[in-house]
Parts: structure tokens; C-alpha cells; sequence
């Protein structure tokens, strides 16, 4: 992994963005990726929101490296996310 680029283990479900949202730091600065539950249900098959946080944890290391790409791509949305798809 690029030393660059470091994930905490700090994510969380939101609600509001039906997505589980966690940190990345880039150069010591913290950004913010998300995974939305629809493209969790269709690459993993999940079937309830409580599953969520769950498989998330369980693809930690492919789905970082997926966030790793998109941060060096500078693939970010208008609001700076990076959004996983």
C-alpha cells in the first residue's frame, strides 16, 4: 500500500447517504469515500442494511485499494468524495 495514502478503521453506516462512509489520509489529509448500499447489494449480495457495515468489513482491504485508486486518479465528486462504484 502507498504510504501516502492511510485508512483508518473509522467507518461508519449514515443514513441520510444510505452509504458507509470512512476516512482515507492523503499527505496527512483526512478525505472522505463512501460506498453506497446499491453497489454493496450488487457486488456482494446484500440483502439488509445491517449487512452493511458487516461485508464492508469483511472487503476492508480489496475495497481501500478500490478508494486508492480513485484518490490517485482524482476521481473525487463535487463535494470531494469519492465515491465507490
Amino acid at each position: 500500500m502507498n504510504q501516502g495514502i492511510q485508512f483508518p478503521e473509522r467507518e461508519e453506516w449514515n443514513n441520510e447517504l444510505k452509504a458507509v462512509v470512512f476516512t482515507a489520509l492523503v499527505g496527512g489529509m483526512q478525505v472522505y469515500c463512501a460506498i453506497s448500499q446499491q453497489v454493496l447489494t450488487q457486488r456482494f449480495g446484500i440483502q439488509s442494511v445491517e449487512k452493511c457495515l458487516e461485508q464492508f468489513r469483511y472487503h476492508r482491504w480489496d475495497l481501500e485499494e478500490d478508494a486508492e485508486m480513485l484518490i490517485k486518479a482524482q476521481q473525487e465528486d463535487a463535494q470531494g468524495w469519492y465515491w465507490l462504484s
